[in-house]
């Protein structure tokens, strides 16, 4: 019912600022309250104001949680000293505090510096993925895949990269890049274990899509 009260007075004082502030004619009063009236009837027809508010987190506030076995991962994969460490951790801790655009702007100083890093491209696709909301923008494809360029043979780059891809919903363009991987991986590794487990899966789940 509140809402029809608002709605109505938000009618009211509009049409009494378009006469009295607006200077509106006489003869368009009918036209003006034929188009309130318009609005009135469309929110009528879809507004809903008994549903509870469902406010949005800000992405830049600190709400989306730093993931520590993703970092912990990146630095067990690549290279953690140096340079490239030195802006890693950097990077690292503006992320925990929920900091994910200046993570990555952190990453892309570092690559100015020096710009031919595997190490630094493959943190700022992380980072620009985890800015994203997980999601695999063109820039973070675009990072990974120069990430690969510079090393091709890191199992780094290519992990980090089919991850992303994979979480993307890109299940084929995954398996494709881990495949090579977990065959060239140590035998009883974790990451080959973990790499043919997540080919197993992707397998059931294309298998499952193809029924």
């Amino acid at each position: 019912m509140t809402g029809w009260i608002i709605a109505a007075g938000l009618a009211i004082l509009a049409m009494g600022g378009l006469v009295v502030i607006g200077r509106l004619p006489r003869q368009a009063y009918e036209i003006a309250a034929a188009a309130l009236l318009l609005g009135l009837a469309g929110y009528a027809w879809q507004g809903r104001p008994g549903l509870a508010g469902s406010p949005r987190r800000s992405l830049e506030n600190g709400n989306v949680p730093f993931d520590e076995k993703l970092a912990e991962q990146r630095r067990g994969l690549a290279e953690r000293y140096g340079k490239a460490g030195q802006w890693l951790m950097l990077s690292d801790g503006l992320g925990r505090q929920g900091k994910t655009k200046e993570a990555a702007n952190v990453l892309l100083s570092g690559l100015r510096e020096t710009p031919d890093d595997p190490n630094l491209w493959l943190g700022f696709g992380n980072a620009l993925v985890a800015h994203a909301g997980g999601v695999l923008s063109p820039a973070a494809d675009f990072a990974y895949r120069r990430a690969m360029a510079i090393d091709p043979v890191g199992p780094a780059p290519r992990y980090f990269y089919g991850l992303a891809l994979a979480r993307a919903g890109q299940l084929k363009e995954a398996r494709a890049i881990w495949e090579p991987l977990a065959a060239s991986a140590p035998e009883g590794s974790e990451v080959k274990k973990e790499l043919e487990l997540n080919i197993a899966r992707i397998d059931a789940m294309l298998g499952s899509e193809s029924r």
